[in-house]
Formats: structure tokens, sequence, C-alpha cells
């Protein structure tokens, strides 16, 4: 069976170590998911949404891991809005369990803010939200 592939939004300049995180999770053995792509840290300009975009279209699905700065993190609202744009379904996970955690700012208000677990990840993979 195919995995699902899976762009991750992250916020560069302080969760660098979260997406470490997901890509560890990605290579367990019962993983339904592979990672195809992750944010790039370039400046925002017309070429750098012109290769989020193009990245964006070819997963399945966008994991936003959200910190304690994503809400001011440009890359990753702008790869928010750009998944919403291309209809590419997206999830939010809670980088750290102590809470603090915040959406980035396209998030949609009724977007869940999800706990991280093993459990939740495969079941946001597979499109349970």
């Amino acid at each position: 069976m195919a995995k699902t592939k899976v762009f991750i939004s992250f916020d560069y300049d302080h969760d660098e170590t979260l997406k470490e995180f997901l890509v560890g999770q990605s290579k367990h053995e019962d993983s339904p998911f592979e990672l195809a792509d992750w944010s790039i840290k370039e400046a925002i300009s017309e070429d750098w949404k012109k290769k989020a975009r193009t990245r964006i279209k070819g997963v399945d699905t966008v994991a936003v891991i959200c910190g304690k700065h994503t809400d001011t993190a440009t890359g990753v609202s702008a790869e928010v809005k750009i998944a919403q744009e291309e209809k590419v379904p997206y999830f939010l996970l809670q980088g750290y369990k102590d809470g603090g955690c915040k959406k980035p700012t396209a998030a949609k208000s009724g977007d869940k803010l999800y706990e991280w677990t093993w459990k939740n990840l495969k079941a946001l993979i597979g499109g349970g939200r």
C-alpha cells in the first residue's frame, strides 16, 4: 500500500527540532506516511511562493507543526494559505505538550490544534479530522 505523501510546514527559526521529530516518526516501520518535502528557508518572494506551491501540490496532506512563535512565522502562514488555495488538506499539530502553541495567522478559526501523539498523527495522516 502506498504511503501518504506529507509536506511539513514549520517555523525554521524556532521549531526545526520538532521537524526532526516528525522526520523520525516517518521512519517507523508502521508509519503510514512519507515526507515528500518541507518548508523552504528562503526570503519570501514570488519565486519562493512558486516553489512552495509546486511542493504542496505534489503531496496528499500538509502537516503544520505549531510552536510558540508560529503566529509570527510568515512562511508557515504562506504555506497554509497555499494549501487552502490548492485545496490540499492540512492539519495543525501542537508542537509542545506544555501548551502555548500558536496557530499560523492564515489558519481558519475552526482549525483545531491536535495533540501530537503517534495515534493522533496516524489518524490525521489518514484523513481523520
